[in-house]
């Protein structure tokens, strides 16, 4: 319990640098972000606009101290300015939209993925020598060594244009109104095989391989060769001798993984033009969206924060060495 309150305390203050940085970095550019957006409508607007667009962003003529006072006091309240893009949608309404797409998308193919690569690596080293292990881990990384664009634009041209057995764009097709019916539902799932198929491709091998090694180095410990002269069940000393000991690395990089989840799967979202984090991300960057900027990179922040939380949390129940610490 005291190694979980100690590393929460390590986040909440990683929590407060990050904030702190995503106040200083923008006021350390020259300029400022309603001087930019301003510029892009030159002659439409009035001069007052700018001491408006300045003041709706933070940049006012107070005490650097107050104006983070008053940031950190509309960060509580939820309130991450207003998007330029979507202008008059709140921050938080336009993140939250894509949000959604995002851990429905890269959250089930980092969770797929992890699951599946895990478990293909423990049957591999158990079976060392066999035709899973000498097929399957070559096989999936020289997969998993092309770029996600390429696998992406693969995909779609072979299943998506020439096949036409899926969509080659977006979330869902267009005209139907989002809600529990079998026929949106249908739409979102066909919708989603071909991007999440590129992350799972992308990835798996990695998680094979990374068990697979782990593994066959827990096999040759003592522990193992005792729990065998016990006559314990081979199911037995895989799962919960040898599986359970190899999965702590891959625990640590699946939290990494999971945490990035927020941020999207970038390349694979452009190609596909699926509505999630990364391409709202990169929609932000294009159109100097500064308050929605700021808002993903505290989302993607926090996410990686909270997820790497829960994995020393798993770490605990994984490894009873770390409760005495």
């Amino acid at each position: 319990m005291k190694y979980v309150l100690r590393r929460l305390g390590f986040y909440l203050i990683a929590a407060w640098v990050s904030l702190t940085l995503n106040f200083f970095i923008p006021r350390l550019m020259p300029g400022d972000p309603a001087s930019a957006v301003f510029a892009r409508f030159k002659g439409m607007l009035n001069p007052e606009a700018l001491t408006a667009m300045r003041e709706a962003f933070g940049f006012t003529n107070e005490p650097l101290y107050a104006q983070y006072l008053t940031y950190l006091k509309h960060l509580f309240r939820g309130d991450l300015g207003i998007s330029v893009v979507r202008f008059p949608t709140p921050v938080t309404d336009v993140i939250g939209e894509s949000l959604k797409w995002t851990l429905l998308l890269a959250g089930t193919a980092v969770v797929f993925a992890f699951a599946l690569g895990t478990l293909l690596g423990i049957v591999a080293a158990w079976r060392r020598g066999g035709w899973l292990d000498s097929v399957a881990p070559p096989a999936l990384i020289f997969l998993g060594a092309f770029p996600y664009f390429w696998l992406a634009m693969l995909l779609l041209y072979v299943f998506g244009f020439l096949l036409g057995w899926f969509p080659l764009r977006s979330a869902h097709a267009d005209g139907l109104t989002p809600g529990f019916t079998s026929e949106f539902m249908a739409s979102v799932g066909t919708h989603l095989v071909l991007p999440g198929l590129t992350i799972v491709a992308a990835s798996l091998g990695g998680w094979m391989l990374s068990m697979r090694n782990t593994m066959i180095g827990v096999l040759a410990e003592d522990y193992i060769s005792m729990a065998q002269a016990k006559g314990l069940s081979q199911r037995r000393i895989m799962l919960h001798y040898a599986a359970r000991n190899a999965l702590l690395p891959s625990v640590t990089g699946f939290g990494m993984a999971l945490g990035f989840v927020l941020s999207g799967s970038l390349l694979t979202e452009i190609v596909f033009s699926y509505p999630g984090q990364g391409y709202l991300l990169l929609q932000a960057v294009q159109n100097q969206d500064y308050p929605l900027m700021q808002g993903l990179f505290l989302a993607i922040t926090f996410a990686v924060l909270v997820a790497n939380w829960f994995v020393d949390i798993a770490y605990v129940w994984l490894d009873p060495r770390t409760r005495s610490r």
